[in-house]
């Protein structure tokens, strides 16, 4: 009898055990920051979507902030997120150069860093996801060749200066344009913030002085070649003069088959954001990833993830833009009629 008294006593001990103990404490899902340097562009939008769909669908949390291009608010970006416990931090730079104490900050706290878009020279990162900005300006180039037929004055408009993508998108262009002496370069400038206003007042400033001999304008960003547009217009040169920009947005294609702008490079942005957040929870919990190359920054050789660049004139539009859904018909043409 005291036995089986015993034996009672024990299973209820155990069960108490059990209970008090409640349920296994879940696994903590990863928190990954994702800082832009700017929504000033519509292709931010589209960035931020896509990234945030792809953790949540992986189990993970994103802390998001953008900077309006400033590195001092970048700077309180960083302290703010980092005292949020991310895991890894994913960071599109203001500035490539100043931003390796953003990395060293987050090493100190053991957070992973991955560069986004742009490059962060001489830090420890230990990702980064970007396009083939050397191609590009190289299809930019190349496009404004076929329709100058190889000669003529081009303008430059560089994004922010420090920016990898501004530097590497003008080597492109550069890169082409070099085998070809009829073209002449009578301006490269940079444009703090990729400012499309301010790259209104350079190519207006360059008509005047040129007193309308120009036959491209080459931007680094849309918001550029916006900028661009508005100044040819202006001067009633709309056609005459060719544009190109880089990153598809909206006004951009709708500029294209408007006639007002002829070329645009469109980054596979579905592509970046979704690869950015893949990597990013992969580091988070531990893993290796899939790189396609290696980019020296100065410091390290980086383990690279390149999304795809393609060239949209106006034939390329229905095939590049509507049927994969970049953007929807019914917005590219909406200020025309079909």
């Amino acid at each position: 009898m005291l036995k089986k008294c015993l034996v009672k006593v024990g299973l209820f001990s155990g069960l108490f055990v059990l209970l008090a103990s409640g349920p296994a404490v879940a696994a903590k899902a990863p928190r990954i920051g994702f800082i832009l340097s700017t929504m000033q562009e519509e292709r931010y939008q589209r960035d931020k979507k896509v990234f945030e769909e792809t953790v949540k669908k992986l189990g993970g949390e994103v802390v998001f902030a953008s900077c309006n291009n400033s590195e001092q608010t970048q700077a309180a970006e960083v302290d703010n997120l980092l005292s949020k416990g991310v895991d890894v931090l994913v960071l599109q730079p203001v500035n490539g150069d100043t931003a390796t104490a953003f990395v060293k900050q987050a090493k100190r706290d053991q957070v992973k860093v991955i560069a986004y878009d742009r490059l962060i020279k001489n830090a420890d990162l230990d990702a980064y996801i970007t396009e083939d900005s050397m191609k590009v300006g190289a299809l930019q180039a190349e496009a404004a060749l076929k329709f100058t037929q190889g000669r003529g004055n081009y303008v430059v408009l560089m994004g922010q200066a420090g920016h990898s993508v501004a530097e590497a998108r003008t080597a492109g262009i550069l890169s082409v344009l070099k085998s070809h002496p009829d073209v002449k370069i009578v301006l490269k400038q940079y444009h703090p913030g990729w400012s499309p206003k301010l790259a209104m007042e350079t190519a207006e400033n360059v008509l005047t002085t040129r007193k309308n001999d120009v036959q491209a304008i080459l931007a680094n960003n849309s918001g550029m070649a916006h900028g661009a547009v508005q100044a040819i217009e202006e001067q009633k040169l709309t056609g005459k003069v060719f544009v190109a920009g880089a990153d598809a947005d909206l006004a951009s294609i709708q500029n294209i088959v408007a006639g007002k702008q002829q070329f645009e490079v469109m980054i596979s942005i579905n592509d970046m954001a979704r690869r950015a957040g893949e990597v990013a929870m992969d580091l988070a919990q531990g893993r290796g990833f899939k790189a396609d190359s290696k980019v020296s920054n100065g410091l390290k050789e980086v383990a690279t993830v390149n999304t795809p660049v393609f060239g949209i004139d106006r034939e390329q539009v229905e095939a590049r833009i509507i049927k994969t859904g970049f953007h929807p018909a019914s917005a590219v043409y909406a200020k025309m009629k079909r």
